[in-house]
């Protein structure tokens, strides 16, 4: 509803249109013989600013004004009581502001409102990231106000082609989402069609990056996610400097990367930190965990069950002595590791840290010494789980799709052994060879292959090489 001219009428209509909520604070005052209201949200603004460069000036101010609409002329054009200003003419805009962190001025004979930037609520300071952590990397990471991670992005990315779009998403919550891009890299038909997709979500909230990010994909089902989310502003400059696109949410340290590749998983800061050959093993490390964290599960079982000749003579002895005594089958047991390791897992996680490390030891005592003691697991079962749980950690962001694989893998190898796994295997590549996201193949550049992009992929060149061809995204579109 939009504004009316009179001061009195505009705060009854404000306060109708809030609900009567207890933090919304007006303070009516006259300046230079015109009514007027100053409202603010409580908790949401900085009481320093507010008296320093609202009150104190608006108070100070001596001049001649014929109405309300003169004395926000005056103050929009010739007096800087905030680096943040805006305006507003319906009840929607006012009450956003306001809820936002800005002091709304409200005056007689004039239906337009001014506002002033002066957030200030409180917040959680810069830390290090808890889930990206690096040895040489920068200490900082993302926090919840937008604004904050506005600037660590700036102060790394002092070019003019850096740009911030700033859209508005929820119906309800009415949150802040920035669409960042660098100007000549970034496709602007991708940036297009993401900006479209944010402008018409379907929610009445916008909590965190997951509420985002199924919107940015392919499908919901798919296993590999083509968004990517990342902690560390330094990260997200490095895919922005590639023709990314990066959105920051307001509320949550979590920023989206469109597109994420496949092969980027196991990639990270301190790869460009280390000697190239050093790095070069560490990524070969982490494809060899990811074999190992979703197949050796169900390798063990498919040569135990169906393929023993596969085994050698001294290891098929002790795998058939351990299994005698255990009154569950070897998929049973598997499955049942596996059930019992993710329960732990998410227990730990929950739980307050205090608890936590506890639940981690009773764990650790349920599944490994008491279990086999007891006869209900094999030790060479445990073992097989055990590792496969291990490299997952190597590569955590597909601990999801790990979680959800394993015992389709396991089930596989349990019915038909390696033709089963060999089969099931050939489905998810073909699944994760068809994700794309907005014209880049997930795949990319091994499939298509692009033979002048393979430098960073199955080895580590140097910079050298590295900076001769850098790498776009513009690339590999389809």
């Amino acid at each position: 509803m939009n504004l009316s001219a009179s001061c009195t009428d505009n705060l009854r209509l404000l306060q109708h249109e809030a609900g009567g909520t207890a933090d919304l604070i007006v303070s009516r005052v006259t300046v230079c013989g015109i009514r007027c209201a100053l409202l603010t949200c409580e908790g949401m603004c900085s009481a320093a600013l507010l008296g320093e460069q609202i009150a104190k000036p608006l108070s100070q101010l001596k001049i001649p004004c014929e109405s309300g609409a003169a004395l926000i002329r005056f103050l929009r054009e010739y007096r800087l009581t905030a680096a943040d200003t805006a305006e507003a003419a319906d009840t929607n805009t006012a009450l956003h502001l306001i809820f936002s962190g800005f002091a709304l001025l409200l005056c007689d004979g004039t239906d337009t409102a001014l506002a002033f930037g002066i957030q200030g609520y409180a917040s959680r300071g810069i830390t290090e990231p808890s889930g990206e952590l690096n040895i040489y990397g920068a200490k900082e990471g993302f926090t919840e106000p937008l604004r904050t991670n506005l600037s660590l992005i700036r102060r790394r990315m002092k070019s003019p082609e850096l740009t911030f779009e700033i859209l508005t998403a929820g119906t309800a919550s009415q949150t802040d989402i920035c669409i960042c891009q660098m100007r000549g890299r970034a496709p602007q038909d991708m940036v297009r069609q993401i900006r479209e997709r944010l402008a018409a979500l379907p929610l009445e909230s916008v909590l965190s990056s997951g509420y985002i990010r199924p919107f940015l994909e392919q499908s919901d089902t798919q296993l590999i996610h083509s968004v990517g989310t990342t902690e560390r502003p330094d990260v997200f400059c490095a895919k922005l400097l590639e023709g990314r696109v990066g959105i920051l949410i307001d509320g949550t340290p979590f920023a989206l990367v469109v597109p994420q590749l496949f092969c980027e998983t196991f990639q990270t800061l301190d790869d460009y930190n280390y000697p190239p050959l050093y790095a070069t093993v560490l990524r070969w490390l982490k494809y060899a965990a990811a074999v190992i964290a979703l197949l050796l599960p169900a390798g063990y079982l498919a040569a135990a069950l169906h393929h023993p000749a596969l085994l050698h003579e001294t290891l098929l002895r002790i795998l058939t002595e351990a299994e005698q005594n255990v009154p569950f089958s070897p998929a049973a047991e598997l499955l049942g590791v596996l059930f019992m390791f993710e329960a732990v897992r998410e227990a730990g996680l929950r739980l307050p840290k205090a608890v936590g490390g506890a639940v981690g030891m009773i764990g650790g005592l349920l599944l490994g010494d008491a279990a086999v003691s007891a006869g209900l697991l094999s030790t060479p079962v445990l073992t097989a789980a055990a590792l496969s749980a291990t490299a997952g950690f190597v590569i955590p962001e597909h601990h999801a799709a790990l979680a959800v694989l394993r015992p389709a893998f396991v089930l596989a190898a349990a019915l038909a052994g390696l033709p089963a796994v060999a089969l099931l295997g050939t489905a998810l590549l073909l699944h994760i060879c068809g994700l794309e996201a907005f014209g880049c193949p997930v795949t990319a550049p091994v499939a298509p292959v692009r033979t002048n992009k393979l430098h960073d992929i199955l080895c580590r060149a140097g910079f050298r090489r590295l900076s001769q061809g850098n790498f776009r995204i513009s690339d590999i579109r389809r």
